[in-house]
């Protein structure tokens, strides 16, 4: 199993930056790609932005340009820096992590307020 851990959220004006932080511990060996999806108020579960361990990235057409996802093998984490946020990316963010094994696991969330 693999337990992750989020911090980083919390409440911030419109065009303003955030940092979220994810750290994993557990079967940590079998992981292969690190990530983050968000559910806004009323909405589906989305996918924000993901990396596998060779570094390819996929992102959101709606967070291209203002965020970036960014891996860190060595402390088994991985970050999402936010900028130019605006209120439509108000939503809890989870953190993810897909195994070569099939499994994906989840974090608790850490929520996120962009509100003047």
């Amino acid at each position: 199993q693999v337990q992750l851990v989020e911090s980083g959220g919390g409440l911030v004006q419109p065009g303003g930056s955030l940092r979220l932080s994810c750290v994993a511990s557990g079967r940590i060996f079998s992981i292969n790609v690190m990530g983050w999806y968000r559910q806004g108020p009323g909405k589906q579960r989305e996918l924000v932005a993901d990396i596998d361990r060779y570094g390819m990235i996929n992102y959101a057409d709606s967070v291209k340009g203002r965020f970036a996802v960014s891996r860190d093998n060595a402390k088994n984490a991985v970050y999402l820096q936010m900028n130019s946020l605006n209120p439509e990316d108000t939503a809890l963010y989870y953190c993810y992590t897909f195994s070569d094994y099939g499994v994906r696991s989840w974090g608790q969330g850490t929520q996120v307020t962009v509100s003047s």
